[in-house]
């Protein structure tokens, strides 16, 4: 069986909560390398940690927030003028990810989005529930959950070889992770708060509620704020944290 090693590069909230990076989450094997999600911090946790921005394949997007997508402007502009990237980058996320994309780079570097790259960006938007296979070796299958963000919002199940990593994204409670979670060999998942139910997040305790549901072999906790990094002693999952390798 193959290995597979995820390394959180960033387990915080969009606000910074506990001095984190926002959401960037690397997973590595057979020399393939990808993330899930990109942040607008992603490109300084993953110099901060050794990570070559050279390296990653592609990157899924779960949902088109700043805290999620953000990072994508920087990390195109490090692979042409720093990184000297030439092999393709496949970057898959939800419907409006190219146009997002575009007004993202326009907004942050005007004139950006209209500059020659020398290596192939390779963009698709998943469709729910159909399974993706990409060159780099990844099969990506995309979930709606329960999430605005002005475009429809994503957990994901992410076949690499024979393990499967899965991701709630950011989401309310939502029956689908169930689905999204099993037999998955390692499931990520958001806990906001930890007991405060709010619309958009999923808290602690309703995730605690749900565990038995949850057919996964390991989970972990990401996406925390302030509230519930202050009470993880209170409960017995375990979190992520930025910097934190796992073998899967």
């Amino acid at each position: 069986m193959g290995k597979v090693t995820v390394q959180f590069l960033g387990s915080g909230d969009a606000f910074g909560s506990g001095g984190r990076f926002q959401t960037c989450i690397l997973v590595s094997y057979e020399n393939r390398h990808f993330l899930i999600d990109c942040g607008t911090s992603a490109l300084i946790s993953m110099k901060r940690f050794g990570v070559s921005p050279a390296l990653i394949d592609a990157i899924f997007v779960t949902h088109l927030h700043g805290d999620h997508f953000g990072g994508l402007p920087f990390l195109i502009l490090d692979a042409q003028f720093l990184s000297k990237r030439k092999k393709p980058l496949d970057i898959l996320g939800p419907p409006g990810l190219g146009l997002r994309l575009h007004e993202a780079m326009e907004v942050l570097f005007p004139g950006s989005s209209a500059t020659e790259q020398r290596f192939d960006i390779g963009l698709v938007e998943l469709e729910e529930r159909r399974a993706t296979e990409i060159a780099a070796g990844p099969i990506v299958t995309a979930y709606r959950v329960s999430h605005e963000s002005g475009a429809p919002s994503f957990a994901l199940r992410v076949q690499c070889g024979d393990k499967v990593i899965a991701y709630s994204g950011d989401t309310e409670w939502d029956d689908t992770l169930i689905e999204v979670a099993s037999d998955a060999d390692l499931f990520i998942c958001e806990a906001y708060f930890f007991d405060k139910r709010v619309r958009y997040h999923l808290d602690y305790e309703s995730l605690r509620d749900h565990l038995d549901q949850l057919r996964c072999r390991r989970l972990i906790l990401t996406h925390m704020n302030e509230d519930l990094l202050k009470r993880l002693s209170e409960g017995d999952a375990e979190s992520a944290e930025d910097g934190k390798s796992i073998t899967v």
